[in-house]
């Protein structure tokens, strides 16, 4: 970011404005949702030097000291709970400080954006938006938006006004006796800070849906813990060593997630060997559920999450939900429950999981697939084919022989 020259001597080019939108409207607990989201932004960005996150009215500031900004705000943008943030000038709340923060910030923002009004027949466009918040400072939003306008002109040939779809915007926020100058926002990615809602158990194999369904659930504020079934040695280390992977391309989103790989194999063979082939499928998934559930109640996870989407395989029909969801009292979330294909696809290319998911490494579940499984299991078959299954054994054994890995934030 460029150095602030001919702005008063209490300016900085190294402050970033951060907005936030859904948490604001928590009423008395918006303290607690302030908090965490605090907590997460040092967290993302702590490791990289002096960064100091406080609070102001309705935002929060992000101090960089001798800090790559550009590596901070890359960061900042795959931190849930942000609406928008801007690399901004402070100034003192002074309308003149203000019209030489405006004047500078337009400079940056058409180099930054490669504008020049020098031998151009088109004049670059632009327009001022204020937002009067400390309602003491002198001018009101209207006259202060006009007035920096004709200082903006006059300041800098070949500009023009345009009030709508401008090449660039000028922004001034002035709240507690201090003004922030910008004229680049940045989307931020929305929802709640990550550890609000709670934890929740991500059944997590190596395709592309359950990546995505726990990205989607840490947007409503939930921590990830992970479970993955592993059936070695039909799925070998490559197959583990993927799904961590999709771990930590997760954790960059929200923080530390435990990962616990089950072994799988004993109950799968037990499956093969003693139960009706169309039933496999489903008997197979209520071991599943009933694993995940002992897991977080151990870990303190208050909901199942999957990546089940309605009518894509034999095991995601309506029925097959029923039948599978009989063996645990736990909430079981399915955030892609409605999308199709293309549409999970597509977030999972944007959150960086899909290059990882589609290796060609095989899955506990691909492994051991009938040729007809039943897409509307009976209830009453199914548990008739489970009494030939020592099923409290078969998990005990399991989870016995769990290994559990711990993946954490910016970790090379």
């Amino acid at each position: 970011m460029q150095k602030c020259s001919s702005v008063d001597v209490n300016a900085s080019c190294e402050y970033i404005l951060v907005r936030y939108g859904e948490i604001g409207l928590k009423g008395k607990n918006r303290p607690k949702f302030e908090k965490r989201l605090v907590g997460n932004i040092r967290c993302a960005v702590g490791d990289l030097g002096r960064i100091n996150v406080s609070k102001i009215r309705g935002r929060l500031m992000v101090k960089v000291d001798e800090v790559d900004t550009s590596e901070v705000i890359e960061r900042l943008g795959r931190v849930f709970g942000l609406v928008s943030f801007s690399p901004v000038l402070r100034v003192d709340a002074t309308p003149e400080a203000v019209f030489e923060a405006s004047l500078t910030s337009m400079q940056q923002g058409m180099e930054r954006e490669g504008y020049s009004t020098e031998e151009s027949s088109e004049p670059v466009t632009f327009r001022v938006t204020v937002n009067r918040a400390d309602k003491t400072f002198p001018i009101q939003s209207m006259e202060l938006a006009r007035q920096l306008g004709g200082h903006l002109l006059a300041g800098i040939p070949g500009l023009k006004v345009k009030l709508h779809q401008p090449d660039l915007i000028v922004s001034v926020d002035i709240r507690e006796g201090q003004a922030f100058v910008f004229s680049q926002t940045i989307p931020g990615l929305g929802g709640l800070p990550v550890g609000v809602s709670g934890k929740a158990m991500l059944l997590l194999s190596g395709g592309i849906d359950s990546p995505v369904a726990g990205w989607m659930s840490m947007k409503r504020g939930i921590e990830l813990e992970a479970i993955h079934f592993h059936s070695f040695p039909f799925t070998g280390e490559k197959s583990k060593e993927k799904v961590a992977d999709l771990c930590r391309v997760l954790t960059r989103y929200g923080g530390n997630i435990n990962l616990h790989v089950a072994h799988f194999t004993d109950i799968q063979k037990e499956i093969q060997k003693k139960c009706p082939e169309e039933f496999r499928v489903t008997i197979m998934r209520r071991f599943m559920y009933r694993m995940a559930q002992r897991l977080a109640e151990h870990t303190g996870a208050l909901a199942l999450i999957t990546g089940e989407s309605v009518g894509q395989v034999a095991s995601q029909t309506l029925e097959s939900m029923v039948a599978i969801n009989e063996v645990t009292l736990m909430p079981v979330l399915r955030p892609v429950v409605g999308f199709d294909k293309y549409q999970i696809v597509k977030i999972a290319e944007q959150i960086g999981t899909y290059d990882i998911s589609i290796q060609p490494y095989e899955d506990c579940c691909t492994l051991f697939l009938p040729k007809h499984p039943s897409t509307k299991p009976n209830l009453e078959k199914v548990h008739t084919a489970e009494e030939s299954l020592d099923i409290e054994g078969l998990i005990e054994a399991a989870l016995e022989k769990t290994e559990t890995l711990s993946f954490y934030r910016n970790e090379a």
